[in-house]
């Protein structure tokens, strides 16, 4: 490959799409080497790795594309690596942009990969090459969990698609099912300038769940019904430095008497608003209406035509300690378990391993705070190889999102919520709502304990973009 096409060649796909699989049948080309998943957050290439041409995980993070230049310049032949979309954002930005970088596109269904990931949460066994060995399990499907990895995907999916687009370029798009066919192999290996063939796909890794989806999901019923009206093909986003959430369909609150939705934003008031609905008209919790999909939401509308949809906001440097004390700072929120390790391993968060103990003071707080401040201006900046998540996105992209699918008619601040909330009831004929209750935030230290001009300058250099979007003064000036 002296005169080769590309430089190198990247592999975007997400997990349980086979790409496992796909790798192993690349390596077997003798001028191709694909290294794995080199900007994993959590290894570096392959499981329990974390050196890679004289790079760990520290010098990656400060030069992720001196890391690429040193795998392109350092490989025999042609090198590459799988790249997700919560991988490293710096370089699927530079590699997108590069024509001499050759890009595999893998897809699978994502209901396919949704379940066989959560199969795989269950059992363990992420990887299998003896069918002796299989373990078996079965899932509960959540319509919620799934509608957010859609978002997030398609989202990723519609970036790539537009990059591309912009460079003139394109991709070698392969799913999950093409990987056992020779023939596509060899025109994968036409396309990167292989010089090398595959006679046969390799046996070394074994599909690991096969059978009938109604057999490894316990609510294969409910799964169906929820999924019966989604869009495949209606998904979209925007691409911007900050991606713009997914509106998020199922998260949404209705009122099933009265024309009220509420459209929470994670880590803004949430169960103190819900429990406020719950109360007009006595229909309890478990009577509103929830995990709706797109169908169901445009049903309640029509039968709810002077209908208003709200949204409670709450100043930017509270919510990022709202979050940072019920989601980073405990060791108890499995979802959070893998970033709470990153950002203590990685970003140096002076948080203890486990749960504070007894001598966590006002002063470990205060700290550990301030060091969340500073990950979160360079996470929702694209520096860094961590995801943003919706507990921590800005608010005014999350908004964004939303407006996708339904524009919010009330911006509500959190501080106007005792008069604001029965004022908006009273618009949809509701005389008498009950009084709603302050949400209280979690932690043993409060807020004003910790803050001061240097805590309300890290959050204005964090969330600038709700400050200026959403008119948020400064928090002791409230």
């Amino acid at each position: 490959m002296a005169n080769r096409r590309f430089d190198a060649f990247v592999m975007f796909a997400e997990m349980r799409t086979g790409s496992n699989y796909l790798e192993d049948n690349l390596n077997a080309l003798p001028d191709v080497t694909c290294y794995g998943e080199v900007y994993n957050p959590t290894f570096l290439g392959h499981h329990n790795r974390f050196e890679l041409m004289g790079y760990d995980m520290d010098r990656r993070e400060g030069d992720p594309l001196g890391l690429l230049e040193r795998i392109i310049d350092g490989t025999e032949g042609l090198p590459g690596f799988r790249l997700f979309h919560d991988h490293d954002d710096r370089v699927v930005e530079r590699v997108l942009a590069d024509p001499r970088i050759a890009k595999i596109i893998l897809t699978r269904n994502p209901l396919d990969s949704y379940v066989s990931r959560k199969i795989a949460t269950a059992t363990g066994q992420w990887r299998l090459t003896d069918g002796k060995n299989l373990k078996t399990a079965q899932i509960r499907f959540d319509a919620e969990e799934f509608a957010e990895l859609t978002d997030r995907l398609a989202a990723f999916q519609d970036r790539l698609r537009r990059g591309l687009q912009l460079g003139g370029q394109g991709a070698f798009l392969i799913r999950y099912e093409d990987i056992n066919d020779p023939d596509v192999l060899n025109g994968l290996a036409a396309f990167l300038g292989s010089e090398g063939r595959i006679e046969a796909a390799s046996n070394t890794l074994k599909r690991q769940n096969p059978g009938a989806l109604s057999e490894k999901v316990e609510n294969y019923d409910e799964m169906i019904a929820a999924l019966r009206d989604v869009d495949r093909f209606g998904l979209t986003a925007s691409a911007d430095v900050e991606p713009v959430r997914g509106a998020s369909v199922p998260g949404f609150v209705a009122h099933p008497e009265v024309g009220l939705l509420f459209m929470p934003i994670k880590g803004a008031p949430e169960q103190a608003v819900i429990d406020w609905m719950a109360g007009i008209g006595g229909v309890g919790r478990e009577g509103l209406l929830r995990k709706m999909t797109q169908k169901d939401l445009k049903q309640w509308i029509r039968a709810h035509p002077a209908y208003r949809s709200f949204t409670v906001l709450r100043h930017p440097v509270k919510r990022a300690y709202v979050t940072f004390n019920r989601f980073i700072l405990p060791d108890d929120r499995p979802a959070y378990a893998e970033a709470r390790k990153i950002l203590r391993q990685r970003y140096k968060l002076p948080i203890p391993a486990g749960a504070p103990g007894d001598d966590w003071s006002a002063e470990s707080q205060k700290a550990a705070f301030a060091g969340f401040l500073e990950f979160l201006k360079m996470n929702l900046a694209g520096q860094t190889s961590l995801r943003i998540d919706a507990a921590w996105a800005s608010q005014a992209a999350t908004l964004q999102g939303m407006a996708q699918v339904a524009q919010p008619h009330h911006l509500l601040r959190e501080e106007e919520m005792t008069t604001a909330l029965p004022a908006l009831a009273r618009a949809v004929g509701v005389a008498d709502a009950p009084e709603p209750r302050a949400e209280g935030v979690p932690g043993a230290v409060p807020l004003a304990k910790v803050h001061d001009g240097k805590i309300e300058k890290a959050a204005i250099d964090a969330y600038r973009r709700d400050y200026q979007t959403l008119g948020f003064p400064r928090w002791n000036k409230m």
